[in-house]
């Protein structure tokens, strides 16, 4: 039959694309492979099915199921074995009764029984197999060594010798000898050591490998290209198998190592060798260099697969079969291990086998043991922190938010606030600034046949090229791929941060993504951000968070509608009123690390809003804040005050709080919860002359300015060190957590008190004698009798 399928013409090809073409060569390789596979398939399970036919063991006819098939088996088998005209009928009636007993099959025909003894009728068919003789192999195989073989007339002779079989017994009595022997010698003791001699071998040996270590790692940092084969004997010591030193040393080789790749490691990633690249031929130094890269990548990967290994051999409490170590002294040799991991994370951001590191890295973050938890968490912040491009930013965020999830968020809050250290906000802003200045454009062709001479025209050219050049050699990474890596890193911590908020409000981690929405919530998609405050809304509604984690709800709002949200229509007075509701709540005492979060709210509420606020507000917030500044500790009295003199600043006919006399109708209701109701303007800010009397002299001037009405100028106004620093900043500036009064107290020189004596003070010697006289007199007390002197009285 004629195959009917063409060939396709050139001009289908060119039609047909490359995926295509690419998809049918691979379902053609499939189905090969799929085919060889069903072959080998087949051919495994005859070999199964031959094995099991020869080790079937033989067994009575009698016993065998009978198929269900017409005898023509057996008809067909004496065909083969023999034509029936050649076979007489008494003959063939003899082999079909033979066939049918158990003895004819299982019968030893080298035995010298005649075949047709008779037997007896009673005996079974057990007894009858059970009769026929076995042999046992009681001589081994003789094995055959296969020489050369010989060729004569008649053709080629194999040749074969036998193999010379050992002596089993004879070597046995050997090795008892020689045991026995060495038993002999070594029945000499050994010389017992005091714990000073075994303390001074100890110190020997220690000496002896550190020795060892510093010269081997001197020689590969004097010449790395020549001496990278000594990383490898330096590497074997984190084996080091003695007892006595085998903790320290290995100690000492992974530091010793860590700080080796630090300063032989290239500034950039060595990638692998095509085969077209091996296959051409370069230069002498070239090949050293390649040698020098590869021999430098995988000592490198090796040594980061020991200290992977040593980790966790010391979290599964696994211990070697040598029991060189104790599972003690693991513990130890991880806290090295995980501190070179960490160095590594760092120093080598560039470098091969970087986002291995992190995977490493990262879980150990949420470590139970406190020092290794908290020494992952540092390298993740300095690795943010130096990371100017975006690469190893995105790929811990990444491990981050699988780890989270994988965890089902119960993680601890420090591997999320971590994010709080991305540098995003400060590229973004410098992105900015860098789009608005106007780019530098080449003149074209005509533009210089217009404008310039054929000389300067010469030299302009020259100088494009140059400036061309000068570009090509700066290479800075292009802002594009920056902004693309810094948004899908902000993408990535956001889909964690929303995760959380949808799926475990009362996780320990709401108040890391409330700090995280705070600081990264003006660069949010606008889309977001009715949900969002919903969400953040029905959480302080809830009554569940913490004080703190409220104030961080109140601070992402803001943050939210201070930055893009400031063209969406929305009225945040609920978060003012929860503010307001619960100033009165913040601790008074050393613990009011709070009070600058609540300087940044109010901050963000009224300075950066100041047209959305309004004046029954802003006197409420006012007064009530100057109540609170007389419970809390200085520090927060002097960001409060501080805070007050910008609402006096920014809004107008804040002085009639200073003012006696009411304005309008009502009491003042301090209880209120109502910032707008509860008529602020008929009362006065009193606490300002308690706080003139403040033991802290920055709290009585803050006081004595807003008494003035907070002048910028004239006898009341501040000193420019307090006048020019933010709420926040003054706060901070005069904490009291290092038990220290700022600002310091002057010391103060006791006075000389005048030492005086008797004599000196009375100089007159009549004037003693007389006093010495009236002391020497014994006084005679007399009753007092009142009643004489007023008979005198009335007789007069």
């Amino acid at each position: 039959r004629k195959n009917t399928k063409r060939v396709p013409s050139f001009r289908k090809l060119l039609r047909t694309s490359q995926i295509k073409l690419d998809n049918k060569l691979k379902n053609k390789q499939y189905k090969q492979k799929s085919a060889a596979k069903k072959y080998r398939k087949e051919q495994k399970k005859l070999r199964e099915a031959v094995r099991d036919a020869i080790s079937r063991k033989p067994f009575p006819l009698e016993e065998r199921k009978k198929k269900q098939v017409a005898g023509k088996w057996e008809e067909k088998e004496e065909e083969d074995a023999l034509p029936l005209d050649m076979m007489d009928e008494d003959d063939l009636k003899l082999m079909e009764d033979l066939a049918q007993k158990a003895s004819f099959l299982t019968r030893d025909l080298s035995s010298n029984e005649p075949v047709h003894i008779k037997k007896r009728k009673h005996e079974s068919v057990i007894e009858k197999y059970e009769k026929v003789p076995r042999r046992l192999q009681t001589e081994p195989e003789k094995e055959l060594i296969h020489l050369l073989p010989i060729k004569d007339k008649t053709g080629i002779i194999p040749q074969a010798v036998e193999k010379p079989v050992p002596n089993v017994a004879q070597d046995e009595e050997e090795d008892t000898e020689d045991m026995e022997e060495a038993e002999d010698f070594n029945e000499e003791p050994l010389p017992i050591l005091t714990p000073e001699e075994m303390a001074a071998q100890r110190r020997q040996k220690l000496q002896e490998r550190k020795m060892h270590i510093a010269a081997l790692a001197s020689a590969i940092l004097s010449e790395p290209d020549s001496n990278i084969k000594k990383l490898k004997e330096l590497r074997a010591m984190l084996m080091e198998q003695d007892p006595n030193v085998a903790v320290i040393v290995r100690k000492l080789v992974m530091v010793s190592l860590m700080e080796i790749f630090k300063d032989i490691a290239p500034s950039y990633k060595i990638r692998p060798l095509t085969e077209a690249e091996k296959a051409t031929k370069v230069k002498k130094e070239t090949q050293k260099l390649r040698e020098f890269e590869e021999g430098l990548v995988s000592q490198y990967k090796f040594y980061l697969e020991n200290l992977e290994q040593t980790i966790k051999d010391w979290k599964q409490r696994k211990l070697k079969k040598s029991n060189v170590i104790s599972l003690k002294a693991y513990k130890g040799l991880a806290e090295v291990a995980v501190k070179c991991l960490c160095e590594l994370l760092v120093a080598l951001p560039h470098f091969n086998f970087h986002n291995n590191i992190i995977v490493l890295i990262v879980p150990l973050m949420n470590d139970p043991s406190k020092m290794i938890s908290e020494l992952c968490v540092e390298a993740v912040k300095k690795l943010f922190k130096q990371d100017k491009l975006g690469y190893a930013s995105l790929g811990v965020v990444k491990v981050i938010s699988g780890l989270v999830r994988s965890r089902n968020y119960d993680v601890r809050p420090e591997v999320l606030k971590v994010f709080l250290h991305l540098r995003i906000k400060e590229v973004e802003l410098q992105k900015d600034s860098e789009d608005i200045a106007p780019k530098k454009k080449f003149m074209t062709y005509k533009e210089k046949r217009k404008n310039l001479s054929r000389m300067q025209r010469k030299w302009k050219k020259a100088e494009e090229k140059l400036e061309r050049e000068l570009l090509e050699a700066e290479a800075s990474e292009s802002k594009e791929k920056k902004l693309k890596l810094h948004t899908e890193t902000l993408n990535i911590v956001f889909v964690t941060y929303f995760r959380i908020l949808k799926k475990a409000q009362k996780s320990p981690l709401l108040p890391a993504v409330l700090e995280g929405l705070a600081k990264f919530a003006h660069l949010i998609n606008v889309e977001f951000f009715d949900d969002l405050l919903i969400v953040l809304h029905s959480l302080i509604s809830s009554g569940d968070l913490s004080y703190r984690e409220g104030l961080h709800c109140i601070l992402s709002a803001f943050y939210i509608l201070s930055g893009q949200g400031d063209v969406l229509n929305i009225d945040p007075m609920k978060f003012y009123t929860h503010l307001y509701k619960t100033l009165f709540s913040l601790h008074a005492g050393g613990s009011n690390e709070d009070m600058g979060i609540v300087l940044q709210c109010l901050d963000v509420m009224f300075a950066k809003r100041r047209k959305q606020v309004s004046q029954q507000r802003a006197l409420a917030f006012l007064k009530r804040l100057s109540i609170l500044a007389l419970h809390v500790l200085p520090n927060s009295s002097v960001g409060i005050l501080a805070t007050n003199r910008v609402f006096m600043q920014t809004f107008p006919k804040m002085d009639l709080l200073l003012d006696n006399e009411s304005q309008g109708s009502g009491v003042y209701l301090p209880e209120l919860e109502e910032p707008e109701h509860c008529n602020a303007q008929n009362t006065a800010l009193w606490e300002l002359h308690l706080l003139q009397r403040h033991y802290h002299p920055t709290v009585q001037k803050f006081a004595s300015h807003l008494i003035a009405g907070a002048p910028t100028e004239g006898s009341g106004a501040l000193p420019l060190d307090l006048s020019q620093r933010s709420a926040t900043e003054l706060f901070e500036t005069y904490c009291m957590k290092g038990m220290t009064f700022n600002p310091p107290v002057a010391s103060v020189t006791p006075r000389r008190k005048d030492t005086f004596s008797q004599m000196d003070s009375f100089v007159d010697e009549e004037l003693n004698k007389q006093l010495q006289q009236h002391i020497s007199k014994t006084v005679a007390h007399k009753p007092l009798d009142f009643a004489k002197h007023l008979k005198e009285s009335s007789l007069a």
